[in-house]
């Protein structure tokens, strides 16, 4: 599977994107909003977990990689997630520090949930983060998804959810 936009590729991620993703996920200043920065062993964990959703799940985490160059610059995707004691479909997303600020999450996302709504059908698709994650906040609410909870999370002190309705979603695309 790969989801294309404008600048982007989203494909599925191989153990060869190991140093990659280690550039991202191992950041401290990218993973600050996470409860813990990356090792090599939870890197390669977190590939081999995706792989897994793909097959299971038809979705996960895809790699994001740059049109022009084909290089890597992050992950984006749709995971079942444990929001509130529901399990609900969340798009998620890391992009590199150098990367970060040029739209990338952004594009990536709307991409994303398009395929949440178009090819699976999910009546409601959401992003969870971190209360202190405004850049996170800022890339949910710019693909329409709107604050709907805020709760006590002993890893995020904070937890807020922000989610969009299919309903929502196409009359946004209404064209």
């Amino acid at each position: 599977m790969v989801l294309e936009t404008e600048r982007l590729l989203l494909r599925e991620m191989k153990p060869q994107d190991y140093a990659g993703l280690y550039a991202v996920l191992a950041d401290s200043d990218i993973m600050e909003h996470y409860p813990y920065t990356f090792n090599e062993e939870r890197v390669r964990s977190w590939i081999a977990r995706n792989i897994k959703r793909y097959q299971e799940d038809g979705f996960g985490l895809w790699a994001v990689v740059l049109k022009e160059t084909g290089e890597m610059i992050g992950d984006c995707g749709i995971t079942m997630q444990n929001i509130q004691g529901r399990l609900l479909p969340e798009i998620g997303y890391h992009i590199r520090k150098d990367q970060q600020r040029k739209g990338y999450a952004s594009e990536a996302a709307a991409a994303c949930i398009g395929l949440a709504f178009e090819i699976h059908h999910f009546p409601a698709v959401y992003s969870y983060m971190k209360y202190t994650n405004i850049a996170s906040q800022r890339t949910a609410m710019k693909n329409g998804m709107r604050l709907l909870a805020e709760y006590e999370d002993p890893d995020n002190t904070y937890t807020r959810v922000y989610g969009i309705h299919r309903e929502e979603w196409e009359e946004q695309h209404e064209t």
